[in-house]
């Protein structure tokens, strides 16, 4: 078997990038893909991850956000015992965890149609932006004054 060094790959993502692999690390190694999910980027700083939630309601579900990590929770309350001949939509309980780069913050989360939709948004601070420094003792525009001999 090979060993493969990822290393320059991960000098060239930022932020939630590199989640993707993360993601997709896990499914491979035989984690449960309940529920099924998407993540998408929206924007340069913007992504969104849906989960399908067929059967849950709003109210059956929560997220939590706490220091990089996205937990989404979901457990089927169900109140009426039925007698089912084949039962094809699931509603086990469920958790998943979503790991942040830094600065990705939760802004929303929405349930339409079946699928929960959950905003996220990094925004990195003023002090950790990259700025232009001025370089001191360099002559303006690289002009060079020769000396002229007197007549």
């Amino acid at each position: 078997m090979r060993s493969y060094d990822f290393a320059p790959l991960w000098r060239s993502t930022i932020g939630f990038d590199r989640l993707f692999d993360l993601v997709d690390a896990a499914a491979r190694a035989g984690e449960d893909n309940y529920p099924p999910y998407n993540i998408e980027r929206l924007g340069e700083d913007r992504y969104q991850i849906s989960l399908a939630l067929a059967g849950f309601a709003p109210d059956e579900i929560s997220v939590t956000a706490e220091s990089n990590v996205v937990t989404i929770e979901g457990s089927k309350s169900d109140k009426a015992e039925r007698e089912y001949l084949y039962r094809g939509i699931s509603a086990r309980p469920f958790k998943r965890h979503f790991n942040l780069a830094d600065y990705v913050q939760v802004k929303s989360a929405a349930f339409d149609n079946g699928l929960l939709k959950i905003e996220l948004v990094r925004e990195v601070p003023e002090a950790m932006k990259p700025r232009r420094i001025a370089i001191n003792g360099a002559p303006a525009g690289n002009v060079q004054q020769l000396e002229a001999k007197a007549a």
